[in-house]
């Protein structure tokens, strides 16, 4: 599970009674000031302000993190994916590994006592000078004795910088199976001597920040035990760590809390509303813990980002409109209970109260207002207040229609991927059925992936199961026909996940398409498959033609802020090639061999009963979607 690049190990035994810390030449004399006339000059520009400016979430982040254990044990690993980690999320951080400190700063060190302390002396100065500017260091070193940390810490606590001791606890036994460069296998043969945990001792860290054992861990979940710690101490926002925040009342306090909400206040909200209440509820919109006060409103409307707590992309609004009776109802409530269909679902608490804006809402969030787009329609006759404030959702919402078992939580699909040993997760957004096109494109970011250097790349089939325009396919119909697709083979069970996202649809173009590759990091996953035209719609107004700039989702997509760890696979355009009789990726070299099949064409074809050219469709797919159309003419 880890392969580290081993640091240098061949230092000699320290002998009872010896400490080289007293002997001429030791470190001890290593540390002494020997320049006469030096003086420590003040910097112009302050660690705030150098914070203001250095990468992309604002704030003074430097400090030292240093890994120490066994040769073997994962150190370098770990703290290389940390520094990518941080690095993607616009936090500045360098690795200091011990074999390429040992390559250049150090090369003049040997491995004498004294020499080895000097090393872990320098490089705790150079960690030192990285967290004065500003940036994370990431010092990757077996330094198997207390007395060199503990130098190391000091030199940062006597200017106020902070110091992360994290041990890489893995076992002895661990490190020699896994023995990268054989070094454990020579040290046993008597070829290297002074070797840590062979004949030479390593001291176990008295009171490290951080212990962390690696075996059957994965290395992300070693990196998020790190980052949780450094958000706990303010060295990195909330919004850098992937924790997903449930707000949904645990099963043991769950009693407790339905009996304060019936004791409440309580307004009824509308079906959209819970399904906007089940998307806070379960994670989606973290780092959100209720629907959007106005601070964070206005943040989502001018911004598309939360910037509180670093920057996170939340580029649509998940607010509750209230009507002015109930707002009026409420006043001076410190909390109250949300009902639907008069079952109490939520407690909100500290509300917040703010004007409903509903134009200027539209115009930002569509780039129109306009009745005849269905979304803004529900917006527009909805109530003209907001009310913001933290939810505790009562227990998991569930819609009895027989789909519960697909709608797994982002915590739920964690844990389901991590069961299926997925080394990557590539996840494809969709409210309409799958055809050969859709599955060619989803098997070539397989393929790309496995060809990367991936030995298990799962496929995040993920059709929203919210609210949807009337004219689209329902979600039972779509659900069968995904499932069809999968019994048929078209994409492989084995390495395929399908559930249902339970957001809304608001067909917003290239707004929302950022929230639903930012919905979908949640769950873990770190590549994001974009199409055509993605969440657009037609102009409800004459002349014929789309809301939405198709090509625009993806490009803003691969700008978007807070979206920098998700790596965004372009749409290849497919169509059906009748020379081959099946869906390839369009060659424009002989176009004429192509035949685009549209969705009015396939719905004209699945209406009359007639079957669509062979291999656009698996037919038991097709046979799903031709019942479901069929059916709508007897209606």
């Amino acid at each position: 599970m880890f392969t580290s690049m081993l640091e240098g190990n061949m230092k000699p035994y320290r002998q009872n009674g010896f400490d080289p810390k007293n002997e001429p030449g030791s470190a001890k004399h290593h540390n002494d000031q020997k320049a006469t006339n030096v003086f420590a000059q003040k910097h112009n520009v302050s660690r705030t302000k150098r914070g203001e400016v250095l990468g992309s979430r604002g704030g003074f982040r430097g400090c030292t993190i240093w890994f120490t254990g066994l040769s073997g044990a994962g150190k370098t690993t770990i703290s290389f994916a940390l520094e990518e980690y941080l690095v993607a999320r616009g936090i500045p951080a360098y690795g200091l590994d011990g074999d390429n400190v040992r390559t250049g700063l150090n090369k003049n060190l040997g491995f004498a006592p004294e020499d080895r302390e000097e090393n872990i002396r320098r490089v705790a100065e150079v960690g030192k000078l990285f967290a004065d500017s500003g940036v994370v260091a990431l010092c990757s070193f077996v330094s198997p004795y207390n007395n060199d940390r503990e130098l190391a810490r000091q030199l940062h606590k006597s200017v106020g910088l902070p110091f992360f001791e994290i041990h890489v606890a893995t076992s002895l036994e661990e490190c020699e199976k896994r023995d990268v460069k054989g070094l454990y296998k020579k040290a046993r043969a008597g070829i290297i001597k002074g070797f840590t945990g062979i004949d030479q001792p390593y001291e176990i860290p008295v009171n490290p920040e951080v212990t962390i054992n690696t075996e059957n861990r994965t290395v992300d979940d070693c990196v998020q035990q790190i980052v949780e710690i450094l958000q706990e101490n303010d060295i990195v926002p909330r919004s850098a760590v992937e924790k997903v925040i449930d707000l949904t009342v645990s099963e043991a306090n769950l009693p407790k809390a339905i009996e304060e909400a019936e004791k409440l206040p309580s307004v009824e909200i509308t079906k959209l509303d819970c399904q906007w209440l089940q998307v806070l509820g379960e994670g989606w919109a973290t780092p959100l813990t209720g629907f959007m006060r106005e601070r964070e409103y206005l943040q989502c409307q001018h911004f598309n980002c939360l910037l509180d707590d670093g920057v996170t992309n939340q580029s649509v609004p998940i607010v509750l409109p209230i009507s002015t009776e109930d707002k009026e109802k409420l006043a001076g409530c410190k909390q109250f209970t949300l009902r639907y269909n008069g079952v109490a679902k939520a407690i909100i608490r500290d509300p917040e109260f703010y004007e409903h804006r509903k134009e200027e809402r539209c115009a930002r969030q569509f780039g129109m207002f306009n009745d005849g787009h269905p979304y803004i329609k529900m917006i527009n006759d909805s109530g003209d207040w907001l009310v913001g404030g933290d939810v505790d959702v009562l227990g998991r919402i569930l819609w009895n229609d027989g789909l519960d078992q697909y709608r797994l939580t982002p915590n739920q699909l964690r844990a389901q991927f991590r069961e299926m040993h997925a080394d990557a997760v590539f996840a494809f957004q969709l409210r309409n059925p799958v055809h050969n096109g859709h599955a060619l494109l989803m098997n070539d970011c397989k393929r790309q992936l496995v060809e990367r250097g991936f030995k298990k790349p799962v496929l995040l089939l993920h059709p929203l199961g919210g609210w949807t325009k009337d004219d689209d396919v329902p979600l039972s119909v779509r659900m069968e026909q995904h499932k069809a697709i999968m019994d048929e083979g078209v994409l492989d069970p084995e390495s395929t996940v399908l559930a249902i996202f339970p957001s809304p649809m608001m067909y917003a173009g290239p707004t929302e398409v950022q929230w639903h590759a930012k919905a979908r990091m949640s769950t873990g996953a770190n590549f994001y498959i974009v199409g055509r035209d993605p969440a657009g719609m037609p102009h409800p107004d004459p002349p014929k033609r789309d809301i939405y700039e198709p090509t625009h989702g993806g490009k803003v997509l691969r700008m978007a802020p807070g979206l920098t760890q998700l790596e965004i696979i372009p749409f290849k355009v497919a169509a059906y090639d009748m020379k081959a009789k099946a869906m390839a990726f369009f060659d424009p070299h002989r176009k004429e061999d192509f035949d685009f099949i549209s969705g009015t064409r396939m719905r004209g074809l699945a209406r009359s009963g007639e079957m669509p050219p062979d291999g656009f469709m698996a037919p038991k797919a097709w046979t799903v979607l031709s019942n479901y159309y069929q059916s709508l003419a007897t209606k």
